[in-house]
């Protein structure tokens, strides 16, 4: 599923309680992966692509009643309270008695996202694209840049010259940033370090533990919490 690239004055909360959700948002390439949403301040043009199928929640404000001011597309993780509070604004209707307290707590709840989180920048070209978009479904997948331009009848060096033109990162490098991504929203459902970097394709916890402080700047053992908090 696509959708067009638009406007529109109210403001928006994009949230994937199981899909995986690409585009363009403020002139930006946005990646939102399971457990993660994005808030989209009105008048922001957006659009994108369901990248991969599963629960997905959007729920528009009025601008009038709204008091968060973000001027700029912002991410934002959601625990269990604030998911069920989701899920049970996207249900009941606009006029059912329980929305305006609804609505005041999430706004009361809702946080962008540390200033260190991982960023993943999506390529456009089709070749290229077609790789990041299956990395990004299984960011475990361990095939090999040379198996990837078989793949997309593409050479190796064509295939390295895109990432780098189009995401500013080597294949190797973009790689790691979607696998920790896809790490943070494991590691905030409570997995352990050690099945969160098998899940993602690390076969020793050490070498995930690494590339994850590289990342981050920190160690994911404090990422882990039971409530889906940080």
């Amino acid at each position: 599923m696509r959708r067009a690239t638009h406007v529109h004055p109210e403001p928006v909360l994009l949230w994937s309680g199981a899909a995986t959700l690409g585009g363009t948002v403020g002139g930006r390439e946005w990646l939102i992966p399971p457990g993660y949403g994005l808030w989209v301040p009105g008048g922001v043009a957006h659009g994108g692509t369901v990248v991969r199928d599963g629960e997905l929640s959007i729920l528009h404000f009025d601008a009038a009643r709204c008091p968060i001011d973000w001027s700029e597309p912002t991410g934002v993780a959601a625990g269990p309270l604030l998911r069920e509070l989701i899920r049970h604004l996207c249900r009941i209707t606009p006029e059912d008695v329980s929305r305006d307290a609804g609505e005041r707590l999430l706004f009361a709840l809702i946080a962008p996202l540390p200033t260190h989180e991982v960023q993943v920048a999506m390529p456009e070209d089709p070749r290229v694209r077609a790789v990041a978009e299956r990395l990004v479904i299984d960011p475990a997948d361990r095939r090999e840049l040379a198996d990837w331009a078989d793949h997309v009848h593409a050479s190796v060096r064509t295939l390295s010259r895109l990432f780098l033109a189009e995401t500013g990162l080597s294949f190797a490098a973009w790689r790691t940033q979607v696998r920790i991504r896809a790490a943070v929203a494991l590691l905030a459902e409570g997995r352990t370090v050690d099945a969160t970097a098998r899940a993602v394709g690390y076969g020793r916890p050490s070498a995930f533990i690494a590339a994850f402080r590289r990342a981050t700047g920190q160690t994911p053992g404090l990422y882990v919490n039971a409530d889906g908090r940080r």
